[in-house]
């Protein structure tokens, strides 16, 4: 009987069997969020299916590889550096005192609203300002590794709850009466390419795909933020500004890219980990929906500034990540590179500046507990 036991335990923990369970729920999300036409169905279908399968089914600890995450991010960078041209180039140029300026914006923003928490809660400030900064949950949570008195499942819940609310919120906003906008037609754009464009797409396809893996590898080994998005990313551009022709994928590429990333994050969230599990979860719930309304007023601003349409705008302040931005600015039609550009400016920002600025606040709230 324990033999018997044993081998069935054995057979759940097998790898193929955990990972496939995994697919499978997928898979079935993907369908199903199709089926009920929710926007970027694949990636949020995935997500929330393989977290609830994960609770529900404890008898087999799902298993997704973080190498497939990263090539569904290598493919992503490939799409966003397609949307870079010369004249793209020249329009950031122009917007780089925006950009710095609602990026700044946008971070203050965010550290107002984890102190009015910390007020109301009694959680520590540095902890919920470090699960506050938008854009930065793998910085911030190495960061947070780092500091002494930091609540790491506390900043590691917010980050990843707030990036799942705005990869629902967000598109669900993007498509409502608020914004105006249809979807776009992904068979005509898929047509676009017909049969000559998918033999360009074959002749070429090898160097993009060594140009890709290489610059992620290389941005992994200089320690690069989301190197494997990144990396691709600016080699896709280079490639393009210096005259090869890159071709846009086919859609079911773009599908499988949202199920690889999808699933990935739908296994990040553990709230079995969680302490005060209630409080946590209303105060990262009223920290992702003031930071999105935050988001959208900076939004409507910025619009009028530069003369972009909202949606474009929206897009690029929103506080979520480049990739989950990127899938819904192709079903609407959105400027792909000036919504790229402003959140990989942050996320630069996030990686460089953001950490000595939190050590040096840290210290003086630190100087200032020890005086009182």
């Amino acid at each position: 009987m324990d033999g018997t036991e044993h081998q069935g335990s054995s057979w759940k923990q097998n790898k193929w069997i955990r990972f496939l369970t995994a697919c499978a729920f997928a898979v079935m999300g993907g369908f199903f969020f199709q089926l009920i036409h929710m926007p970027i169905p694949w990636l949020l279908g995935s997500m929330v299916f393989v977290l609830i399968g994960s609770k529900v089914f404890r008898g087999i600890t799902f298993y997704w590889p973080a190498r497939i995450r990263n090539t569904g991010m290598i493919i992503i960078g490939y799409t966003l550096g397609l949307s870079f041209t010369a004249s793209t180039l020249v329009q950031i140029g122009q917007q780089l005192p925006t950009m710095i300026l609602f990026t700044a914006l946008l971070l203050l923003c965010a550290a107002g609203i984890a102190f009015v928490i910390s007020l109301l809660s009694g959680i520590p400030f540095p902890t919920l300002l470090m699960g506050s900064i938008p854009g930065g949950l793998s910085q911030m949570v190495t960061l947070a590794e780092e500091m002494k008195g930091i609540d790491l499942t506390i900043v590691t819940f917010l980050q990843v709850s707030r990036l799942i609310m705005i990869m629902f919120c967000v598109p669900l906003l993007i498509f409502s009466p608020l914004f105006h906008v249809a979807r776009s037609n992904d068979a005509a754009v898929a047509a676009v390419t017909g049969s000559e464009g998918y033999m360009g797409l074959l002749s070429h396809l090898w160097l993009f795909a060594i140009v890709c893996i290489l610059f992620a590898l290389i941005g992994q080994k200089i320690k690069f933020p989301t190197a494997f998005l990144l990396g691709p990313m600016i080699g896709t551009m280079l490639l393009n500004l210096s005259g090869y022709e890159g071709f846009s994928l086919p859609t079911w590429v773009l599908d499988l890219s949202q199920i690889m990333m999808g699933s990935y994050i739908g296994l990040l969230l553990k709230p079995e980990n969680l302490k005060h599990k209630l409080k946590v979860t209303w105060l990262a719930l009223m920290n992702g929906l003031v930071l999105i309304g935050v988001a959208i007023l900076l939004s409507l601003l910025l619009a009028r500034l530069h003369d972009i349409p909202v949606v474009t705008s929206f897009l690029s302040l929103s506080p979520g990540g480049m990739d989950q931005m990127a899938f819904i600015a192709k079903e609407v039609n959105a400027d792909l590179s000036v919504i790229t550009c402003y959140q990989l400016f942050r996320t630069l920002f996030i990686f460089f500046a953001v950490p000595p600025l939190l050590r040096l606040v840290f210290r003086s709230v630190l100087k200032v507990n020890r005086t009182a």
